[in-house]
This record gives C-alpha cells, sequence and structure tokens, in this order.
C-alpha cells in the first residue's frame, strides 16, 4: 500500500515557506492551494502570492493596503471571538487580490499604452513641432515631428512627458524613432542615449488644464513622484524605429512616463545649434484597468490597491493541451471565488 506523507506537516514552516517561493507560476501556487484545506491555509497564513507578486513587481512594495470594490454575496460580519478572525480576513482578501493580480499580469495581451503627450522641456515650434506629432506613426506622408530648443552646449537634455492608458499599467518596451531629414547631407537628429522614468503627480494637478504640449510650469520633478528609473539605453544614430526593451516588466503606478533624452549629436546648418528632435514614440505594456486601480495616498507615497471584483480585463492564460487536465482545477479555483460559490464546509470560507 502506498504512503502518503505531506511534508509540510514534517518540516519546519519557514523552510515550506522556501520552498514553495522557488515557484514562479502563478499557476503553480493554485495547484499548491487546491491540494488540501491545509495547503490553501499554508499558502494564505504565509502570503505566498503576495511574495511571487512582489517579486514581479517591486514597486508594489508601497501598497499600504488592499482593497474589494463590487464583492458579490459579501459574507456576513465576523463576529467578536469567531474563529474567522479580522487578521484571517484580511490575510485572506489578500490572497484573493495578489493572486488575481499575478493571474493578470502573466495573461495580459500587449498594446500600446500612451493615452496623451503631456509635455516636452522644449519645443523649438509650437504647436507645429510640438510633442503631440510623436502620437503620428513615423510612415505618415508629411514630415511629423517634435523638435527640442537650440542649444549650443551638446549636454544640455530633453524630456518628453506622456500619460499612459490607465494609472496601473504594466510595461515591458518603449520604442522611439529618431527625426531624419534630407538636405545637402543625411541628418538624424537623436540623442546620445535614453533614460525612462514612470511615476505619478505629487498631487490633484489637473494635467488637463494645460495646452497639450505646452513646458511644465515647473521642474518636471517638482511635479512628479517618480516610482521607476531604468538603466541608460545607448541610441543608435539611425533614422528608423529603435526598440528599447525594460530589463523586466515594470508596474506603473500612478501612469505617468518620461523619456530623458541625453546628449545631442546633430548641428543645424543654418544656426550652428544642437537640437534633438523625434518623430514617433510608443510605448507597449498592457492596462490593468479595469480589474485593478490605486489610490495614491499623500504625502507618503504609499497607495491603496484595488481590485474591481466585476472588472474583467483579462482571459486566462491557455493550457498545452497534454496538461489540460492537469490544470483544469486550477482554473476552476480561480473562478470559484470570482463567482462567489465557495465550499459549504467547516473552515472554509476563503476559497481563492
Amino acid at each position: 500500500m502506498e504512503v502518503c506523507i505531506d511534508f509540510l506537516n514534517w518540516l519546519d514552516p519557514d523552510i515550506s515557506v522556501q520552498i514553495l517561493m522557488y515557484l514562479e507560476d502563478p499557476s503553480d501556487l493554485v495547484h499548491v492551494s487546491s491540494v488540501s484545506r491545509s495547503w490553501r491555509d499554508f499558502v494564505i497564513a504565509n502570503g505566498l502570492f503576495k511574495h511571487l507578486c512582489l517579486r514581479m513587481f517591486p514597486q508594489l512594495s508601497r501598497v499600504a493596503r488592499v482593497m474589494e470594490l463590487n464583492k458579490c454575496r459579501a459574507k456576513k460580519p465576523v463576529e467578536v471571538g469567531s474563529s474567522y478572525s479580522m487578521e484571517w480576513e484580511s490575510l485572506a482578501r489578500d490572497h484573493r487580490v495578489y493572486a488575481t493580480l499575478a493571474q493578470v499580469c502573466t495573461s495580459f495581451i500587449f498594446e500600446d499604452c500612451i493615452s496623451e503627450a503631456i509635455s516636452a522641456s522644449s519645443t523649438d515650434h509650437y504647436p507645429d513641432e510640438s510633442i503631440h506629432n510623436t502620437l503620428l506613426p513615423a510612415y505618415t506622408w508629411r514630415a511629423s515631428y517634435w523638435s527640442s530648443e537650440g542649444q549650443s552646449n551638446p549636454a544640455v537634455p530633453e524630456t518628453l512627458i506622456y500619460k499612459l492608458k490607465s494609472e496601473f499599467c504594466v510595461i515591458t518596451e518603449i520604442n522611439i524613432c529618431p527625426f531624419q531629414q534630407h538636405l545637402s547631407s543625411l541628418h538624424i537628429y537623436s540623442s546620445n542615449s535614453v533614460r525612462f522614468r514612470m511615476g505619478h503627480p505629487k498631487g490633484p494637478y489637473d494635467l488637463g488644464s494645460r495646452h497639450l504640449g505646452d513646458s511644465l510650469p515647473c521642474n518636471a520633478d517638482d511635479t512628479f513622484i517618480w516610482t521607476y528609473t531604468s538603466p541608460e539605453f545607448p541610441m543608435a544614430q539611425e533614422g528608423c524605429l529603435q526598440n528599447f526593451r525594460l530589463p523586466e516588466p515594470v508596474l506603473c503606478i500612478g501612469g505617468i512616463l518620461q523619456i530623458e533624452l541625453l546628449g545631442r549629436v546633430q548641428r543645424h546648418e543654418m544656426d550652428g545649434l544642437f537640437y534633438i528632435c523625434m518623430s514617433y514614440v510608443q510605448v507597449v505594456g498592457c492596462s490593468l484597468s479595469p480589474t485593478f486601480c490605486v489610490e495614491i495616498l499623500e504625502p507618503s507615497g504609499t497607495f491603496v490597491l484595488k481590485n474591481d471584483m466585476q472588472g474583467k480585463s483579462y482571459t486566462p492564460p491557455s493550457l498545452p493541451k497534454n496538461e489540460a487536465q492537469g490544470n483544469k482545477y486550477a482554473v476552476e479555483f480561480i473562478d470559484e471565488y470570482e463567482s462567489g460559490e465557495e465550499e459549504d464546509e467547516a473552515e472554509v470560507e476563503y476559497a481563492l
């Protein structure tokens, strides 16, 4: 007769946690949670889905708390002294929210995430050469580009700031096409290198109150809080769409992207000044709205992560045919909580 041993009962809990934290696929943690009630409770009690999300996106370390919105079939209030303590309720809520977030972030469809252009640090001829032109495909019939003001010092940088499609996005890469001009010789108004920042406004700053493409009334660092800064990428002196893939997918909290264009290369023949000109900018990633939204808590800079239980912005990933049977329960396990149909057994209150 085969003897089965539950290693969670034999090993020290800390060792068990370390073993399970090697799992990097959310579906693997779902499988672990579905082994038994005790395994599921172990996953919940040790916040394994939260730890997984923090490894995927360090920006989540600034989450102050999580909330569930539009929750159907809400449970009755927990009585004081009952076995379902407020602490367990909080752990179970974290488990559900982070499990959903991990699922969403591993099954999204890539798209262009720019909503609108906010500002450029300078513009040579506004509005003809405004930042708005960088949202038009580079292959349009007419020359369309943003141009900085001319500078005698080639080290003077420029910045372009964009608003993304939602305040909670996963960004994987940015594509930029420098402007190429044909005169007596080939001119490419690229920068030496490029760097990216993501973040959110410092306060209830009305970005829509200004004309599109205007310069900010103050330094961007006085207006925005940057939660991510990328490495510096070299930019080729070529008039083509250049791809800058981030080392890891980045969770943009607040929906603001800044492109720093560092170092000038091309002088203009007419005035001898250095310019930077860009034809097209594309930001590739995925909006996590409406399933998730955030509320920034000022002045701490932390935020509330809100999971709309009725928001559907993702499709569960497809599974290989030879794993379909084994993973069928994993998908059902996720859907079980979303439909509000938890098991009607003692001590089974917060199934995923």
